[in-house]
């Protein structure tokens, strides 16, 4: 359908709407006036007439009574009269007296009900039109009652003054609308070519009013990340471990990556027998990120927590990993007991992370923890400057333990490009406003290059914040923050995970996976899985989580002995009492759970609070049904990603939180309110009696947007705004070099 052809419906339907309001309006509260004007003509004729009819009546004859009543009817609106007398019987009628009002059938069912002292008023239909009838009682002057008068007016002219009006009113606002219309049609087009002109002009860069400034801006941001993933000929280009590399050999000059994080990708533990195991830790970041460092190279420098990792580690406190491929070097930074109780589980896990998280726990600030922090910043700065092998590196600072971090890194190496990403949310200003360092914290965060955020939302938050409590200036035609001559700019990075997935691909086929689960379970092999797959964090909503498959089981009884919800929770800061008592309510409930629906051979909650290792998890994954991410609040939460990723059979469903920043990409799951278990548990439902075939639709839709938006492509779209950055920092540094040195020979 063209436009014009749409514009011409529409302007129908509004004339047609039009014509109804006004029929409603006007032409319907026109013919309630004409009716109580009919009502007063018949009380007025009775009136007038009463004492003469009354006297006819009571002391003429029938050829008397019959002239009077036929005087009455020349009236235009009386139609007929007629008289009743007190038995209800017919005394006399005047011509045209419609039969259907007769006495015995009109009077004589009033009288029954009404008595002699009321007056009745009636509207009706007839073959010949509408018509009023009005029942008078006939009293002479001594209020004898002598019958009833029955008067009949016609109404016929109320319908065509009616349908006068209606056409009167319909011309009037059709013509009104369709030159609102006209009007509007020409006025827009006038206004959208000088709009047009305008964008063009600003595209071309001749002229760039102020409105024009930030959309410009991000058609041009849209522009560049197309670009990105298309090629020359405008065909989409996968993101990939050696597109990855080729930009940093390209753009960074091949230049070695630093990345600065508090968890290490590979720890070094004893075991009982004296020998040394080596685990990867199940986290987020280390999923995303160490996909990035095999491919790229560089160092790692992150906290050495592994009961052996000092015994593993060369005389520089550096060993090569991964162990099975070595391609990069982990830095290991050691930190005393006081160290990790005030700066990691004192104020980046008491402190910033309830801040952050709308999980309703309230954050601890304690100055001892606070000193910890700014101490444990600057040992880590330190040791990132050290493993620098240029005065420019590019470093990638990672997460809230290190929001001094940059700040410190720039004192010490001011020509490098520090990019920061924040994997948590930010919150909003006034939530901000809690801590008692919020300038320090904001200032070390300043200190990068570019701020990375999961979605623009927390951007914008962040912004915010600065503004707030900085003296600063907003760019926000460029979304970057100016302050004390440098440009921090500040984006959105979307975080992922590798494509293809190299834990599913080691995997076996999706039913070998399910029945080793089932059987190291001790079920059936019919009994439905669900997976759930998270530290034990009070931010996840475990706890909701299993209320939800209690609502389920209540709900919908046809899965009770036929489903089990498997949760894989690692212990997670277990010195801190707010984990304490997670862990301790999580065993709770599920132990409350399994009494209330548990049988001999099944029950439906499992709860595995250990560590596992990420090939044990995927086995999971492959074998459940459903997968569900019921976060109260979090960044991305790459568990929905790792799931689908996971799924290469395309079966399966993810039931996801909408205070997961993965919500905002994964459309196609079942998005759920994790505090409303009945909705949950709804969900849970439907994902379990989903058909194979939508679940096939959902799924290819969301691993087809995962291949495309996987962690290259999230470190590639940061690596080449650093790039850029650079670039322009550089030309900038140039160009100062040459005005110095011509001011300085100048004759």
């Amino acid at each position: 359908m063209t436009n014009r052809l749409r514009f011409l419906l529409v302007l129908g339907v509004g004339i047609f709407i039009l014509s109804l309001i006004a029929d409603a309006l006007l032409v319907r509260s026109a013919r309630g006036w004409f009716i109580r004007d009919a009502s007063l003509r018949a009380r007025l004729t009775m009136t007038s007439a009463n004492s003469t009819l009354a006297n006819r009546v009571k002391f003429g004859d029938s050829t008397d009574i019959a002239a009077l009543l036929s005087s009455l009817t020349r009236d235009e609106r009386i139609m007929a009269i007629g008289l009743c007398d007190d038995s209800a019987a017919t005394k006399q009628l005047s011509p045209l007296f419609p039969n259907e009002y007769s006495c015995g059938k009109l009077v004589g069912k009033w009288r029954q009900a009404h008595g002699k002292d009321s007056v009745w008023e009636m509207v009706t239909e007839t073959p010949s039109g509408s018509s009023m009838v009005t029942v008078h009682t006939l009293r002479d002057s001594q209020d004898e009652f002598l019958g009833w008068v029955v008067l009949v007016q016609d109404l016929g002219f109320i319908d065509r003054r009616g349908s006068y009006a209606r056409t009167a009113i319909f011309s009037i606002f059709g013509g009104l609308a369709v030159a609102a219309a006209l009007l509007t049609f020409f006025a827009a087009r006038f206004a959208r070519r000088g709009w047009i002109e305008e964008f063009r002009q600003a595209m071309r860069g001749d002229k760039v009013p102020n409105e024009f400034r930030p959309l410009l801006q991000d058609v041009r941001d849209l522009v560049d990340e197309l670009a990105q993933d298309r090629n020359q000929e405008g065909k989409p280009i996968g993101w990939t471990p050696d597109r990855l590399k080729a930009i940093l050999h390209e753009q960074l000059k091949g230049e070695r990556i630093l990345v600065l994080a508090n968890r290490e990708p590979y720890i070094h533990q004893t075991n009982p027998d004296g020998s040394i195991s080596v685990q990867h830790p199940a986290s987020g970041l280390v999923t995303a990120l160490e996909p990035v460092l095999r491919a790229c190279s560089g160092t790692w420098i992150a906290h050495g927590s592994g009961t052996a990792d000092r015994q593993s580690v060369d005389s520089k406190d550096r060993v090569a990993v991964p162990p099975d491929n070595p391609c990069y070097q982990l830095r290991r930074v050691w930190l005393g007991e006081t160290e990790e109780n005030g700066f990691y589980y004192g104020f980046s896990n008491e402190g910033l992370w309830p801040l952050c998280h709308l999980a309703h726990t309230r954050p601890l600030f304690r100055e001892e923890d606070w000193i910890q922090y700014q101490q444990v910043n600057e040992k880590f700065a330190a040791a990132v400057c050290q493993e620098a092998e240029v005065d420019d590196p590019v470093v990638l600072v990672q997460d809230y333990h290190f929001a001094l971090a940059p700040a410190m890194i720039r004192k010490r190496l001011p020509k490098a490009t520090i990019l920061t990403f924040w994997h948590i949310p930010w919150p909003n200003a006034e939530r901000f406003g809690i801590c008692p360092w919020r300038e320090e914290i904001l200032q070390g965060m300043l200190g990068s290059s570019i701020m990375g955020f999961h979605t623009q939302q927390h951007c914008n938050n962040f912004l915010e914040a600065v503004d707030t409590y900085l003296e600063s200036r907003i760019d926000h035609e460029q979304k970057a923050v100016i302050k004390g001559g440098r440009t921090t700019l500040v984006r959105p990075y979307p975080i992922s995970i590798a494509w293809p997935d190299p834990w599913t691909e080691m995997q076996p086929p999706v039913h070998e996976c399910r029945n080793q689960v089932l059987d190291s379970l001790g079920f059936a092999h019919d009994v439905r899985l669900g997976i759930g797959v998270d530290r034990l964090d009070y931010t996840k909503g475990i706890e909701e989580r299993f209320r939800a498959v209690d609502m389920m089981l209540e709900n919908y009884p046809e899965f009770r002995g036929k489903f089990s919800f498997v949760q894989i929770g690692a212990p997670s800061r277990s010195r801190i009492p707010e984990y304490q008592r997670l862990n301790d309510a999580v065993v709770q409930v599920a132990d409350e759970i399994n009494r209330k629906w548990a049988n001999q051979n099944w029950k439906p909650i499992v709860l595995l609070a250990k560590h596992q290792e990420a090939k044990d998890v995927y086995r999971y994954y492959r074998a459940a049904d459903v997968c569900y991410v019921s976060s109260l609040h979090d960044g991305m939460n790459l568990v929905a990603k790792e799931f689908i990723s996971s799924r290469d059979d395309e079966q399966g469903t993810l039931v996801l939180s909408q205070f997961a920043g993965a919500a905002k990409e994964m459309t196609e799951a079942l998005i759920v309110n994790p505090y409303d278990f009945g909705q949950a548990s709804s969900a849970l439902a439907a994902a379990l009696r989903m058909p194979p075939s939508e679940q096939t639709i959902r799924m290819r839709s969301m691993r087809q947007l995962l291949s495309q938006r996987n962690v290259y492509r999230w470190a590639g779209r940061m690596l080449t705004d650093a790039s850029r950055l650079r670039n322009q920092e550089r030309l900038g540094q140039n160009l100062s070099s040459i005005h110095s040195l011509t001011r300085k020979w100048k004759p």
